[in-house]
């Protein structure tokens, strides 16, 4: 029985333990964070980093596209987390063509790269600094569905009329 119990419980844990996708599994051996970064863009051109967020803005121009990213904290399989505070914005550039409608605002997506430039661009009427990250691998994230109200439905006797119930006021009844 013990075997057993063990067993079910190594396998949940591995399933639970989550592999970053293949592009962005390269995290470099000293990625800075975007704060420090900021602080002094120049000095960090050249370094690699591996940042992801949320996306913001994309700009398609004629050889690139330039993806605006607000960024968070990652999780260990390098998914950004979905809410928290940001340190930040930078610009992911791709050599290729990036389809906004793929590309969506609000939809996850985590870069590797190396840092190339810094850019000033107006957010509302504030000149804000960017560095741009040339990206050598990435990953578009599906976005997450808000979780039910209910796992499970309610027991049946959740809907009988004659139900004892202590309390004054039931619940919802209805589950999205």
């Amino acid at each position: 029985m013990k075997t057993i119990l063990l067993v079910l419980t190594l396998a949940l844990l591995a399933g639970c333990a989550s592999k970053p996708p293949a592009a962005i599994s390269k995290i470099p051996h000293d990625n800075p964070t975007l704060t420090r970064v900021r602080l002094d863009i120049d000095r960090f051109i050249g370094s690699e980093v591996r940042w992801g967020g949320v996306i913001s803005k994309v700009e398609n121009k004629a050889d690139s596209t330039w993806i605006e990213i607000v960024r968070r904290e990652l999780h260990n399989n390098g998914r950004p987390v979905s809410s928290g505070k940001s340190d930040g914005r930078f610009i992911a550039s791709f050599e290729k063509f990036a389809d906004p409608l793929v590309y969506v605002e609000g939809r996850p997506l985590t870069v590797v790269g190396t840092i190339v430039s810094r850019t000033s661009r107006p957010i509302g009427e504030y000149d804000y600094i960017f560095p741009v990250v040339s990206v050598e691998g990435s990953f578009l994230w599906k976005k997450q569905d808000s979780v039910p109200a209910y796992a499970y439905p309610p027991p049946y006797w959740y809907y009988d009329p004659w139900f004892y119930n202590p309390w004054p006021y039931r619940p919802h009844r209805h589950y999205h």
